[in-house]
């Protein structure tokens, strides 16, 4: 019951984040698209690298192990069949699955027809899958890493990442303070 209720606390305090940035409100999410608005590169990319330095820095302090973390299979061509609906989803919603929740929270009408098209997909996805299951499974290649495809060490991988983002970051600020 601990473990619940400390997810749905970091469940209400993302989201809270979220609807601060701004993410819940579809024309801010499609400016990404048209190179409008960068906020959502920038929150999601700032996620990212405090994420990753924080798990890092937890494993090699010995407070986390992140060798028992699970590492699902990527299994290449259902997964990128599954991005391009995911995408093509967002790009028709102005919204993801997490920012739809958001929106609907804040009682948008895009998010309640977000969630509901999700809900829809999955229920349509769950009757489905016995005649998909042979493609869920077709192309395995285990569990994929940075650190593995690359044969980099994992500190190596977290250091390229970390610079580049910041990089992305400051271009992202010099870009916009032009326009």
């Amino acid at each position: 019951m601990r473990d619940l209720l400390v997810a749905a606390a970091i469940g209400v305090a993302f989201g809270w984040t979220l609807e601060r940035a701004g993410l819940g409100d579809p024309p801010k999410l499609a400016g990404q698209f048209y190179l409008r608005d960068f906020t959502v590169l920038k929150v999601m990319m700032s996620a990212l690298v405090t994420a990753m330095l924080g798990a890092f820095w937890l494993d090699r302090l010995g407070v986390v192990d992140l060798g028992k973390v699970y590492v699902p299979e990527t299994v290449l061509l259902p997964q990128l069949v599954g991005g391009l609906v995911f995408g093509f989803g967002f790009v028709l919603s102005g919204l993801c699955p997490g920012t739809s929740c958001v929106a609907l929270a804040s009682g948008r009408g895009e998010g309640a027809a977000t969630v509901l098209g999700l809900l829809v997909g999955m229920l349509l996805m769950g009757l489905a899958f016995p005649s998909l299951e042979a493609f869920y499974g077709a192309t395995p290649i285990g569990a994929m890493t940075l650190p593995r495809l690359t044969g980099l060490p994992y500190g190596v991988v977290v250091a390229g990442i970390t610079v580049a983002c910041v990089g992305l970051l400051a271009a992202i600020g010099r870009w916009e303070a032009r326009r």
